[in-house]
Order: C-alpha cells, then sequence, then structure tokens
C-alpha cells in the first residue's frame, strides 16, 4: 500500500492536480499547490459539502470570517495557553515527532497484525469463514488484540492526564524506533504551541502580536450575535463556513494529509442545552450519509470515539476513511456545549445569549461542530479513485474512477482528425455545452492516446467527431468506466450527461 500511495503522490504531481508549493526552489515542507485540475476537483468537493449545508437545510446559512482577528480571541478560546502537541526527539537522527502520533501507529500495527490473521483464515476457509469466532478462538489474535486493549488503556489515561512522562515511557515500553535512525534514543516529550505568529501596525513601535488562525470556527463563534439578529434566526440553527486555517505542525507528513496551510469546511449547529447529545447523534448519520453517498462503500469509513475528549466537549467521534496508510480521521464532530460561547461573552464583555420565545427565556445555546479537512478529503477522493487496470487486449491503463461530479473535467471533446472541419464541428460542441459544465478540447495524438489522458485525470465521457459526424449530427460517447462507446445525436449530449455530473445527483443519494 505504500508504494501504492507513492505511485498516487507522483499521479498527482504528473497530471496537474497537486505540486509542492515554491517546487522550482525544491519547495516549502508541508506546504502544497493545487494545479489545474487539483483546483477543479477541490472545488467540486466544496460546492458538493456547501450546498448540502445550506441548500438542503433551511436553517443553515453561510459567512466567510477573515484570518485575522483580535488576538483576544484566541486567548478566549484557550488556544494561547492549550493549543499544544506533544512533542519528542530521537538524539541519534536529530528527527522530531509527535509522542501521541508514534504510539498511535503502534496501535494501528496490532491492528494490522490482527488483519493479517483474519485474512489468511478468510483466504484459507473461503465462504466457511467465521469471522467472529476466528477473532474470539484464534490464539495470535487474542494475544496481539490484549496487547492492543491495554496500550490503548494506557495511552488513553496518559493522554487525558496530561502525562507527558508517562507518554514517554509507552514509547520506550513499546520499544518504538525512530523510522530514520532505527535507534530507541528519546527525547524527553514536551508541549509545543502551533500557532504562527505575525504582527499587524504600520511601525515596528506600534506593531501588535495577532496569529494565523488555527482553525475556522472562531469566525463563526464571534458572529454568532451578528448572523443571529440580522438572520432573525431561531434555534436550532447552523453557521457554515469554508477557509484557509494554519498550523506550525512539526510532523507533517503523508503528503496533504497533514499541513502547515489547510482549509476546513466547518458548520456549527446552535441548540437548546439539554438537546445537544440528540443532536450529536443526528449529525453524526448525516455526516456519514454525505460520505457515503460518493460511492466509496461503507467497508471503508468507521466511526472513532476519542480517547481523550477536549476540555470544552462531552461527546466526540471522527469519521475515519481507510487511505493505503490505514483509516485515518477527515472529518470530526463535536458536542462543544456553551464554552466558546461563554469564553467570547467572558473575554469581551458582551451578553451573548438566545431569547427563547417558546420559553421566554434566555440562554447561552450549546453548539454541535462538524468540521471537515477539504485536503483530507481530497486526498480520500484520490486515494480512492486510483486505479491500475488491466484490459482484455492485454493493454493497461491508469483511470481514476472519480464520482463523476466531482471530476475536474465533465466531457472532453475529439475531433477524429484535425482537417476536413471536424476541429470546427468540435469546438461548436463545446461551445454549446461549456455553458452547463466544464469540457476540454484535444486534438493531439492518436484517439488511443488521448482516452488514457482523460482516464487519467477522472474525465467520465469523451465524444469523438468523425466524418459521419457532418453528414448525420451524430458522435461517438464513451463512457470511462466501462469504456463502452455508442452513437448518440449531438442534440441529445446534454440530457445525457448533464445530470449524471452535476451536484444536485450527489445531493440527491443523500436524501
Amino acid at each position: 500500500m505504500e508504494d501504492v500511495f507513492k505511485k498516487i503522490v507522483s499521479h498527482c504531481k504528473e497530471y496537474g492536480f497537486v505540486f509542492p508549493s515554491s517546487d522550482i526552489y525544491d519547495g516549502l515542507g508541508a506546504v502544497y499547490d493545487y494545479g489545474q485540475n487539483g483546483v477543479e476537483l477541490k472545488n467540486n468537493i466544496k460546492q458538493y459539502w456547501w450546498q448540502s449545508m445550506v441548500l438542503l437545510h433551511e436553517n443553515i446559512v453561510g459567512i466567510d470570517a477573515a484570518i485575522f482577528m483580535h488576538p483576544t480571541t484566541w486567548k478566549a478560546s484557550g488556544h494561547v495557553d492549550a493549543f499544544n502537541d506533544p512533542l519528542i526527539d530521537n538524539r541519534d537522527s536529530k528527527k522530531r515527532y509527535r509522542a501521541d502520533v508514534l504510539i498511535e501507529d503502534q496501535l494501528a500495527k496490532y491492528d494490522e497484525k490482527i488483519q493479517k490473521e483474519i485474512d489468511k483464515a478468510a483466504k484459507r476457509f473461503g465462504d466457511s469463514f467465521d469471522e467472529a469466532q476466528f477473532r474470539a478462538t484464534n490464539a495470535r489474535v487474542l494475544e496481539n488484540q490484549q496487547k492492543r486493549d491495554a496500550l490503548h488503556e494506557r495511552f488513553s489515561k496518559a493522554l487525558n492526564d496530561n502525562n507527558l512522562e508517562e507518554l514517554r515511557q509507552i514509547i520506550l515500553d513499546e520499544e518504538i524506533v525512530c523510522p530514520i535512525s532505527g535507534t530507541r534514543n528519546w527525547t524527553e516529550v514536551r508541549q509545543f504551541n502551533l500557532m504562527f505568529k505575525t504582527e499587524v501596525g504600520s511601525t515596528a513601535e506600534g506593531a501588535s502580536t495577532i496569529y494565523l488562525r488555527p482553525e475556522t470556527a472562531q469566525g463563526i463563534f464571534v458572529n454568532y450575535l451578528n448572523v443571529q439578529k440580522t438572520g432573525r434566526m431561531k434555534l436550532p440553527f447552523g453557521i457554515a463556513q469554508i477557509g484557509k486555517a494554519f498550523r506550525n505542525e512539526i510532523v507533517a507528513r503523508q503528503f496533504i494529509f497533514r499541513m502547515r496551510e489547510f482549509e476546513q469546511m466547518e458548520m456549527q449547529f446552535f441548540v437548546k442545552p439539554g438537546t445537544e447529545l440528540e443532536w450529536f447523534s443526528k449529525w453524526k448519520q448525516t455526516r456519514m450519509a454525505w460520505h457515503q453517498a460518493l460511492g466509496f462503500g461503507a467497508e471503508n469509513y468507521r466511526f472513532h470515539d476519542h480517547d481523550k475528549l477536549a476540555h470544552y466537549a462531552n461527546a466526540a467521534t471522527d469519521i475515519e476513511f481507510h487511505m493505503p496508510f490505514g483509516f485515518k480521521e477527515v472529518e470530526g464532530i463535536h458536542s462543544r456545549t456553551n464554552f466558546d460561547l461563554s469564553q467570547h461573552a467572558k473575554y469581551s464583555g458582551k451578553k451573548i445569549e438566545y431569547f427563547d420565545p417558546e420559553t421566554n427565556e434566555s440562554y447561552t445555546p450549546f453548539v454541535i461542530e462538524t468540521s471537515i479537512g477539504v485536503d483530507r478529503m481530497f486526498l480520500s477522493v484520490m486515494c480512492h479513485a486510483y486505479t491500475e487496470e488491466q484490459l482484455p487486449n492485454g493493454e493497461s491503463r491508469v483511470v481514476l474512477r472519480l464520482p463523476a461530479a466531482l471530476a475536474p473535467v465533465k466531457l472532453a471533446v475529439f475531433p477524429l482528425t484535425k482537417k476536413d472541419g471536424l476541429p470546427e464541428k468540435a469546438q461548436e460542441i463545446i461551445k454549446d455545452l461549456r455553458f452547463h459544465f466544464n469540457c476540454k478540447y484535444e486534438e493531439k495524438d492518436q484517439i488511443g492516446k488521448r482516452y488514457r489522458r482523460m482516464d487519467a485525470i477522472g474525465c467520465p465521457y469523451c465524444v469523438t467527431v468523425d466524418q459521419q459526424t457532418l453528414e448525420d449530427n451524430t458522435v461517438t460517447l464513451r463512457d470511462r468506466d466501462t469504456m463502452e462507446q455508442r452513437r448518440v445525436a449531438i442534440a441529445d449530449l446534454r440530457s445525457i450527461i448533464e445530470d449524471k455530473v452535476s451536484i444536485t445527483s450527489l445531493l440527491r443519494r443523500i436524501e
């Protein structure tokens, strides 16, 4: 799977999806640029999320808050004092790691050992294999499960107690080695704040320290009163936002999975106190339905409840997706209680409450948060879509089986040759359909090579214009996934393609 992931990273650069930032200067660690195809796919993901929030829910509206915020915002939210990662260095390699990530990787190794035994047994016994019985009786599975459970319990306690010494001791006891040096020569574990600082002001003497926001949620909380009053919003209601956030990740890895500059899609849903856990459960199911509507298979998703709750939360879970490097978080769902609004009321001196006309009382709403990383979502889509396929004729192809609605290019139009009026006819088709979905014109190389290029960027449909087109206004329409070709009228192209490639087609699956 590691080799597959390397191929996906290489494919992203080769076909204009993701480039290392400042590539001509050898890049900048954990910062990436999205290319011509990547930005289209990314925008489609954002559109799918945005419309699922503000179109499908009458009580959810959107905002776009500034990246720079008053510095007291981050004092009130707790980020100044508590936004830290536990870091540990290896003295031999001089490399720095997150202690919790090293231990999570060790937990994943136990999971892999268990799964390996299960896969071998399933292959051996075939249809008669009973996985539940095998898990309960196989000695090797039971041994590894016992080790995993003991480590998980110890790890959870250390996190909740903020016991840095115990985190280091776990690393030593589990004999976790540095991936670079292969040694266990570890330093002590210490905390490191992740916020970027900068200065605002026209002179050095008058400048004040501010922060690049580490999350977009606080921009929603500080605008709660503005939105509630101007929109005449009644509980329950939500505020959605898509925007950039910044974290000084020391351990940035796995391509765009963990970056220093990234994009979030967050929705804060304000509810009456006492109803928050019911809404938490509802939003868990709603968000999982959003992911599964993409058709990536229910088996590739799972909920993972947090081992350590943030001090402000009374429930938290992640939606994890099966990446080539294991199940990893793509979205978090949290019941944040009334912590954020209460803190901002305290630090700002403003009264941030909701007057409930039904009960004739005022109170501070509780909040359910759904937070998804655009870049992680992008990576999960690419990992699932990337396919190396052997064809019946002995050839092979690389195809991105992207959901058609997310594909950067929906339709490619090819003239069979560069003469006899075929390019002009192909351009006519493009000019008509480009108002409805993203189209691309290609005339270089033979048709087979053009098909392969479109397969590699995930284009779901290709049209070939030939001599017969000039006679009867029909073209050859090719399907990316099946490679089937059929003759259709030019006048029917829009009706055949448009619904299949629209975001609406995905939204209907959620419902």
